[in-house]
């Protein structure tokens, strides 16, 4: 018989955080996160999403044997402000037995229904930040820092349980030599004449930080047409500005601003920590640390993190300023591969950007969806 416990003590919730070390071990594909940072962002007192956001943990038990985890997640932005009457739920892995993942979907299902919410989406995270997404194809492709990895009975689950694909992702990879300069330089000097734009380039973290809260306040312009997006906070600029800017290598991200000094469009992109992440199995000491900061200077693989760009100057050739400041970086550094984040299957503007680099899918997860009513 499956029963459930919540999640609530500290010692419950490093359970529900480690979970999946047994359940991928020696899995050559699943990449670990570092325990500590995953119970900071369960924490209700450090991480300012729950300002607008409840959550609840569950975990699975047959018997006295730990089988499954679910996060249940309500943001109210998205319910109150949005009226998107959706109860989300993540962190979502369990062994192939149908009894335990029918028993955690229940239990997000009676919280949405006590809520009055309309349907259930996952596996999604609290924000437009978070992981996001079930692997359906991909499973021999390393995962990532910020992707989720999973089984391939995952995807029977959800359809055997009566859920529906509700968004497909696509994650891409291409050769860092496929971008071209010829493809964008001279187009590089035609946008910056004919709009008045300049680059950004950056070689100290500090120089980064004054221009942190511009650059998360064009995220939001660029995405919002986006279906499910939820805006960044003030509150959470101050938080992902300490979490995750100074841990990113300030020659990888890129801006650039019109003749005002208005900024209207930037890119992030990080190196690759999937090794450096299996090597330190879930902990910065005492040699995780180590491990995470050789991948950062010496990683020739890396992922595009974040693109924005200004709805006013989409599909009028600003990504050729950011490639050519791109392939003076990748050419110094030595970069072999480049990678992107899951991009949803609708968004035609992020395909048309990297088109001529001949990109390959190489993995697609996607999100699923069932009523409540």
């Amino acid at each position: 018989m499956i029963t459930l416990h919540e999640a609530k003590s500290k010692q419950d919730l490093k359970r529900f955080v480690t979970f999946p070390f047994s359940l991928y071990k020696n899995n050559k594909y699943w990449v670990p996160p570092i325990i500590n940072d995953e119970l900071e962002s369960f924490d209700k007192n450090k991480n300012p999403v729950f300002k607008d956001a409840e959550a609840w943990f569950f975990l699975a038990f047959d018997g006295d044997k730990l089988v499954g985890r679910v996060a249940a997640v309500i943001n109210q932005l998205e319910v109150n402000q949005q009226n998107v009457k959706k109860m989300r739920f993540g962190w979502f892995d369990f062994v192939d037995d149908p009894a335990v993942s029918k028993a955690l979907l229940d239990k997000v299902a009676e919280i949405g229904n006590q809520h009055n919410l309309e349907y259930m989406e996952g596996p999604v995270g609290f924000s437009n930040l978070d992981k996001v997404g079930v692997l359906v194809e991909g499973f021999d492709h390393i995962g990532t820092m910020i992707t989720w990895y999973n089984h391939p009975y995952y995807k029977d689950h959800y359809e055997n349980l009566g859920f529906e694909k509700e968004k497909e992702y696509m994650e891409n990879k291409f050769p860092a030599k496929n971008a071209d300069p010829k493809l964008f330089s001279k187009l590089n000097d035609l946008i910056k004449r004919r709009y008045g734009l300049k680059e950004v380039n950056f070689t100290k973290t500090k120089e980064v930080m004054p221009l942190a809260d511009e650059m998360f306040d064009l995220f939001n312009e660029t995405y919002a047409s986006l279906s499910s997006f939820v805006p960044i906070t003030e509150i959470q600029k101050a938080y992902f500005k300490k979490k995750y800017i100074s841990f990113i290598n300030p020659e990888y991200i890129k801006f650039v601003k019109d003749k005002d000094d208005k900024l209207i469009a930037f890119a992030i992109v990080m190196p690759s920590f999937s090794e450096a992440l299996q090597k330190a199995n879930g902990k910065l000491f005492p040699f995780g640390l180590y491990h995470l900061l050789k991948a950062k200077k010496k990683s020739k693989d890396v992922i595009f993190y974040l693109v924005g760009i200004h709805p006013e100057y989409q599909n009028k050739g600003v990504t050729a300023v950011i490639f050519n400041e791109y392939y003076k970086t990748f050419t110094e550094k030595g970069i072999d591969m480049c990678y992107r984040t899951p991009e949803l299957e609708e968004n035609l503007a992020i395909k048309q950007m990297w088109k001529h680099f001949d990109p390959v899918i190489y993995k697609r997860r996607r999100t699923y969806k069932k009523s409540l009513r």
